[in-house]
């Protein structure tokens, strides 16, 4: 039944999804609308709950089991990102296969029941490999990422609707019969356009346009963006919003990230966020007019292959209720789940009325809702001090509340849920390890130099993914330095130093074939200087720095510009002439590591060269590919293994990337006694300072065969292989 703008009404009702002819304006339908308190769903007025799941961050094999524990759990909603470099590697080249087949995802929720948001973005952000943009983008003439550019906008516009009429010719959208109720189009981009001002308002209007004129048949969202167009829905990201209001009236409020925890970067703590603080953001969101909230993330998974961000760890899993294994993470999963059935039991006077606020004391308030009409009543109390308990009155009864707490009562009489009170048990994860060890062999990367035959050669130094083109995290710069006989340092005996600057991420010199030094940065700061005592003798000397990126940066203005690599200056200094300069000689490059060349980490790859073991494996030494065949671990419980005695590389498992290594950095920060009282931020409740910021590394049960399983590990800097072992994951 249709309902029209009527200023008398009590609701005003949007109409966001109309079928239509393209030449006349008869009577519509609309399956999907909404209004300032719910979204309507075939007649019915919702209150949604949503969680993030990622489909790149898992496996096909794992969707099922995580979306029915999404459904168990009380979600309406899966929401996921569309991750434009995995489908679109190299242009015109698309891959929906694998981790990558985002019909089979949705289709699975749609099985489950459950309705599906999709964020095409195409810009995700993330924590995601260059935020999603494939790396080609930044090299198409003339291009500027997310700004009134021509050439970005044919880009952007091409994916959009690639991914809109792939959902069409699937019939996902809701009013085909499918999943999908609502669609983003960008993706915090408010910050972005305040910042580069007409270009960028200029552009918001454009995409909202072509978002539209796509018919998608369902309301788009815009989060972050508080000027968002209509019929743009603008939402809010964080921890906390429920003091965000949209910039139309009469849009519904929409949490579209509320954000778990947090990231983990590798040289940072683990983030943890209590059960009891995220369902009182939930209860202050829901209490304060919320129509829909969605958990960034519900499942977060693991940053599998090369495809994390820049200095994002490999595990991400954000202390979600689904941890990174696919495991109820307790007491956030059982407590949150209760937490929802509640919510649905007090959805029809949600649903229908304004909330009524009552203050009851300095930190402390009553939120009635009580439709004029009767028959539903959903009463909340609230007490914001982050350290006391408060006795308050209220409808001539006495309640006790703990601190930093919200009590729903659904029908204002029974109170049902406190989220400070938690009933649900605690998880007693444990990584048990697995007897069986590995037979290792091992095989030393050659140290390429300036002669190579195979190398780049050009005066000066090259940004690092200008050459690279992102295939791989490596490049190796090599120079030669030629000593005069003369020089004072060979005849006193005292070392030449070296400085190199670079713009990141981490860096090894070598000397002559002989590691010189290591640096590295860090999330904060990835720009990095190494400044050494090196030993160089008369005549040629060989110069070889090998370059590594750990991820391109998914965030920022105009990021696409940001540079990786040795820039310079680079300089030799304690020769007779004083400083020499290197940066403006003649440099050779070379892209990825001969094993990669050889694709060392399969197994066809693998036989191309000799391999050592016994006595003659290498241990503790640097650049040293690693091999092992064995048996998958008993039982049916997730698999992961531990990294703890090795150094920063890679691994692969059957020729699949399980993702960058780097237990050598350890978390610095500050860890110690978490309440769950007090506003929550990111460097609140962590964890793991002092210890390697991921220990283990999931290996999904799909990837391992019975038998004869091939495992390959890149070592960098150098570690040591007989401590890697599998560990399962148990209750």
């Amino acid at each position: 039944m249709l309902r029209f703008k009527n200023c008398r009404s009590h609701f005003l009702v949007v109409f966001v999804v109309v079928i239509f002819s393209s030449l006349a304006c008869g009577p519509v339908r609309a399956t999907v609308s909404y209004d300032d308190k719910a979204f309507i769903i075939n007649g019915n007025r919702r209150i949604l709950i949503s969680g993030s799941i990622h489909y790149p961050r898992s496996t096909p094999e794992m969707w099922p089991g995580l979306i029915q524990k999404a459904k168990d759990g009380g979600l309406d909603v899966i929401q996921t990102y569309v991750f434009w470099n995995g489908h679109e590697p190299s242009p015109g080249k698309y891959n929906f296969e694998g981790r990558y087949d985002l019909v089979r995802f949705i289709k699975l929720v749609h099985q489950a029941g459950l309705f599906v948001h999709l964020r095409i973005g195409p810009y995700i952000c993330g924590e995601w490999n260059f935020g999603g943009f494939p790396v080609w983008l930044k090299y198409v003439p003339g291009m500027e990422f997310r700004t009134d550019n021509q050439p970005f906008k044919v880009a952007m516009q091409g994916f959009v609707a690639k991914i809109v009429n792939m959902m069409k010719s699937e019939s996902l959208f809701e009013p085909q019969g499918g999943p999908i109720i609502m669609s983003q189009i960008e993706n915090e981009y408010g910050p972005i356009e305040w910042e580069i001002g007409a270009p960028g308002k200029a552009y918001t209007k454009w995409f909202t346009q072509m978002a539209v004129g796509l018919k998608t048949g369902v309301p788009w969202i815009m989060c972050k963006q508080e000027d968002a167009p209509d019929p743009m829905i603008d939402t809010c990201n964080g921890f906390y919003c429920e003091n965000f209001r949209p910039h139309n009236p009469r849009s519904p409020k929409m949490f579209t990230e509320l954000w778990t925890a947090w990231y983990t970067e590798f040289g940072g703590p683990v983030p943890r966020r209590s059960a009891e603080d995220t369902a009182f953001a939930v209860a202050r969101f829901i209490q304060n007019n919320g129509s829909f909230f969605n958990y960034y993330m519900y499942h977060g998974g693991t940053n599998f292959g090369r495809t994390a961000g820049r200095f994002i760890a490999t595990s991400y899993d954000y202390d979600a209720p689904l941890d990174e294994y696919g495991l109820p993470n307790e007491p956030k999963y059982g407590h949150l789940a209760e937490l929802h059935k509640v919510i649905k039991q007090a959805e029809p006077a949600l649903v229908s009325s304004y909330p009524t606020v009552t203050w009851l004391g300095k930190y402390q308030e009553a939120h009635v809702f009580s439709p004029k009409s009767g028959g539903h009543c959903a009463l909340f109390l609230s007490n914001y001090d982050p350290q006391n308990s408060a006795k308050v009155t209220f409808w001539n009864k006495q309640y006790n509340l703990p601190p930093w707490s919200v009590s729903i009562f659904p029908d204002c009489k029974t109170e049902a849920f406190n989220t400070a009170r938690v009933s649900a048990g605690s998880s007693q994860m444990k990584m048990v390890p697995v007897k069986s060890g590995f037979s290792w062999q091992s095989y030393i990367e050659d140290t390429p130099t300036a002669d190579d035959g195979e190398s780049l050669v050009a005066d000066g130094l090259w940004e690092q993914v200008n050459v690279t083109r992102d295939n791989s995290d490596y490049l190796w710069y090599m120079t030669d330095v030629n000593i005069a006989s003369n020089e004072g340092f060979l005849k006193n005996g005292k070392d030449l130093v070296l400085t190199v600057m670079s713009a990141g991420h981490a860096l090894r010199i070598f000397i002559n074939g002989q590691l010189s030094g290591t640096v590295y940065g860090g999330l904060e700061n990835p720009k990095l200087t190494f400044t050494g005592n090196v030993k160089l003798r008369a005549g040629v000397n060989k110069i070889s720095l090998l370059s590594s990126a750990v991820g391109l940066p998914n965030v920022g203005t105009h990021y696409e510009q940001w540079n990786t690599g040795v820039l310079g200056p680079v300089s030799l200094s304690g020769l007779n002439e004083g400083t020499r300069n290197l940066a403006k000689q003649r440099w050779s490059y070379k892209v990825g590591l001969k094993g990669e060349s050889l694709s060392l980490n399969t197994m066809s790859g693998s036989s191309s060269v000799e391999w050592v073991q016994g006595s003659l494996l290498a241990n503790k030494q640097p650049l040293t590919w690693y091999k092992a065949i064995f048996n998958a671990p008993g039982g049916n419980d997730p698999v992961a293994l531990d990294m703890s005695s090795m150094g920063k590389g890679e691994i692969w498992i059957n020729g699949e990337g399980v993702g960058r290594h780097w237990a050598a950095y350890t978390a610095h920060g500050s860890c110690g006694q978490c309440s769950y009282a007090g506003t929550y931020s990111e460097t609140k409740c962590q964890t793991n300072c002092g210890q390697p910021s991921q220990r283990w590394y999931h290996v999904p049960r799909s990837w391992l065969k019975p038998s004869g399983n091939l495992l390959v590990v890149f070592e960098e800097w150098g570690g040591d292989p007989s401590g890697i072992k599998f560990v399962t994951r148990t209750k």
